[in-house]
């Protein structure tokens, strides 16, 4: 057992004053804060550029950072930062104090709009993708209106993009407005043939944060933890999760008060946290907001994240966000539930009251799937990575294959629907109350009228859609993005054949329709209600023509096929020069992570498993020797247990090293993507063999000099 000293040493909390309601927002220039700080001219003009996206003027930007300055000195603030989210998948901020000499000797705090709406950060030393050559530094973070500045400790953060020099976006943040900007287009249009009120359409997430508490203490002397966020080795718990007395669980103390300090924390930044809860595996917990519009969801999770990792290290935790830290239990997502919903108040995805709003949902459903069918393989590599590819297709998680699920009523309406011909009358029983004759008569269908699917990567949930595939370290960006653009792509063609039908002469629901029937038909293929773990759904995907595509590397070519660029391009996006460059970060990525770990692997191996492991067989021979001295004693178990350590510390110095070969040869690769594969197929493949035999030796050699602490010790909160 590992003599680590765990320190339960009570954290003092800080009791927040007053109801929630009191302090929510607390931290944040919101429109409360707007209203106290700017003029009533700068206010509206800020609201127009949040709203309706007008440029803002110098002189306007001058007046919100005068406004947003005092604000932010009488909150605490001494510097001031662009926030963004470079391609790092994390975010980054390079701080600026408020205070300026004046020339006599002190200072002034001082921040004008120029400072506000542009800074100039170093765009090649973030991941670019060949976009920015080392000797061409210039980049710029600029000004998101629509996400509302905060304060973290002293630092007045606003949130900015972040673009290269000649134009090309660096980050998530560009392509998550990009994408929304063409869901609001493409789905306003839509909405038009069922109400001309609508003027614009919103993109909605609500994300649900998994992650792990581990014991700080344990955590430092678990190399592998540290630098590469999950356990390389380690024998599985007697007990882990199969009495599934975690999940919903009394929360533990320490857990209780880790999850006060960080909801007050995330209340005070406007962050809307709503649930919490033990999750399946022992140390495992959840946390989830109110859905908020996708652009500020996504920044709220980023910053959550960040939030977590200190106050984790505030009550002696580390939280862990690597999609499968520990072996053989549950890993982590964040499920995106994505939504769309109107000015006007109607949710899209959710079944109405009238025959028009209910011909509206199942418009959009089917939209949605198709979009869903068209990029299937696009949708998996917005998800894989190397972290996320250790979590897909077991204890609970998705399979990297693409799906949706519908439930029995909704699949059984679009199928009577696809089936009918003319105003065949289609009728459910008595209990569904589903009946249409005609085109237009189509009634209220019910909400949560099935179960849930746990290894459904893409399921419909009554009123939205639940992307589960989603890595709980992921930027949610990158799968909203996909997702979004998709569907924009689709509902533009949809469009365009409803239009077509119209100009020929059919009516409006009538064309509308046919062009559903048509679409039903042809994306039928990614519905699939059953067990996505079992090998006959793997061979049936395939069948189906579904990407069934497993290799991380070779899933990251999805982005750069004729279809994914066409649609990319044809939405606004991205440009085919940012693709590419995107592809080749996640490539080089996906290599250094791999990298990392090999690197740390072979190290554990060499240099504390192998020496420990020989320290007790040294320790056995003496015993065995010493025992053939006295005569008559039987050695023949400490004889085996001899046998079996040589055994496994040979085969572990001969994977190491040939492990260590394959990385060498993949190390002269040049090319990114073959340097990928290469890593993929010849280094990582290395890994679960050198664990087997190491977590073998875990359960021969004395607990008392094993280097590392135990699944029982990390598992368990004490």
């Amino acid at each position: 057992m590992v003599d680590a000293a765990i320190n339960h040493t009570a954290v003092e909390v800080k009791v927040p004053e007053g109801r929630p309601s009191d302090y929510f927002g607390k931290k944040v220039f919101g429109r409360a804060a707007m209203r106290k700080y700017l003029d009533k001219r700068t206010y509206a003009a800020l609201l127009d550029t949040m709203e309706k996206r007008t440029p803002l003027t110098r002189e306007v930007a001058d007046s919100i950072a005068a406004g947003m300055r005092q604000w932010a000195l009488e909150h605490g603030a001494d510097h001031y930062t662009h926030w963004f989210q470079p391609l790092t998948g994390g975010t980054a901020e390079k701080h600026d104090a408020f205070a300026e000499p004046d020339g006599q000797g002190g200072v002034l705090e001082e921040f004008s709009g120029k400072l506000l709406v542009q800074q100039e950060p170093d765009a090649s030393s973030f991941p670019n993708g060949g976009i920015r050559n080392t000797f061409e530094a210039r980049g710029y973070s600029a000004w998101d209106p629509t996400s509302p500045a905060f304060i973290v400790d002293t630092t007045l953060c606003i949130p900015t993009v972040f673009i290269a020099y000649t134009g090309e976006a660096l980050d998530y943040k560009v392509p998550l407005l990009r994408s929304l900007t063409a869901i609001d287009k493409a789905a306003t249009e839509v909405c038009r043939y069922f109400d001309k009120n609508v003027e614009k359409v919103f993109s909605y997430l609500g994300w649900e944060q998994e992650y792990f508490l581990v014991d700080e203490s344990l955590w430092a002397v678990r190399p592998d933890l540290m630098l590469t966020g999950r356990t390389l080795m380690g024998h599985e718990s007697a007990k882990n999760q199969q009495l599934e007395d975690h999940y919903f669980g009394a929360i533990p103390t320490r857990v209780m008060a880790f999850m006060k300090d960080l909801e007050y924390e995330c209340l005070k930044l406007g962050i809307p946290v709503k649930t919490r809860h033990n999750e399946v595996a022992p140390n495992q917990f959840e946390l989830a907001p109110v859905y908020e519009e996708a652009n500020l969801a996504n920044d709220h999770n980023q910053l959550l994240m960040t939030i977590m990792d200190k106050i984790a290290r505030r009550h002696q935790f580390r939280v862990l966000l690597h999609e499968k830290p520990f072996k053989g239990i549950n890993g982590s997502g964040k499920h995106n539930n994505w939504s769309l919903g109107t000015d006007t108040g109607v949710n899209l995805l959710g079944p109405g009251k009238t025959a028009s709003e209910n011909l509206q949902f199942i418009t959009f459903l089917v939209n949605a799937i198709s979009a869903v069918y068209k990029h299937n393989g696009l949708l998996k590599a917005s998800i894989m990575s190397a972290t996320n590819a250790h979590r897909l297709g077991a204890n609970e998680a998705p399979p990297a294959i693409i799906s949706t699920f519908l439930g029995t009523q909704v699949s059984a309406v679009l199928d009577k629907l696809a089936a009918s011909k003319g105003d065949d009358a289609i009728r459910f029983d008595a209990k569904n109350v589903f009946k249409m004759s005609g085109i237009s008569h189509i009634p209220t269908l019910l909400l949560d009228n099935t179960d849930r699917n746990r290894t459904s990567p893409f399921a419909f949930t009554g009123n939205r859609f639940e992307f589960r595939a989603v890595g709980s370290s992921d930027n949610c960006a990158e799968a909203m993005i996909v997702l979004n653009s998709a569907m924009a792509y689709e509902l533009t063609e949809f469009k365009k054949a409803v239009d077509a039908k119209i100009e020929a002469g059919a009516k409006k629901e009538r064309a509308i329709y046919e062009v559903l029937k048509q679409m039903i038909k042809a994306c039928k293929a990614i519905r699939f209600d059953g067990n996505g773990y079992s090998d006959e759904w793997k061979a049936e995907a395939k069948r189906r023509g579904l990407d069934c595509e497993t290799s991380t590397p070779l899933i990251f070519d999805r982005y750069l096929d004729r279809e994914s660029l066409k649609m990319f391009g044809d939405m606004g996006v991205f440009t085919k020069v940012e693709l590419e460059a995107r592809t080749e970060v996640k490539w080089e990525t996906y290599t250094k992570k791999i990298q990392i770990e090999g690197r740390v692997l072979g190290d554990l191996a060499m240099n504390h498993i192998v020496p420990i492991a020989s320290k007790y067989e040294a320790q056995l021979l003496d015993k065995v020797y010493k025992m053939h001295q006295i005569g008559g004693l039987n050695a023949s178990s400490d004889i085996l247990l001899i046998k079996k350590i040589q055994d496994h510390t040979a085969s572990i110095q001969k994977l190491t090293g040939e492990m260590i070969d394959a990385r060498k040869v993949a190390n002269r690769i040049e090319d990114p993507r073959e340097k990928a594969i290469a890593y993929h197929d010849t280094v990582a493949v290395c890994f679960d063999e050198i664990r087997r035999h190491i977590d073998k030796l875990e359960e021969i050699v004395d607990d008392q000099i094993w280097p590392l602490p135990k699944y029982r010790e990390l598992l368990f909160l004490r």
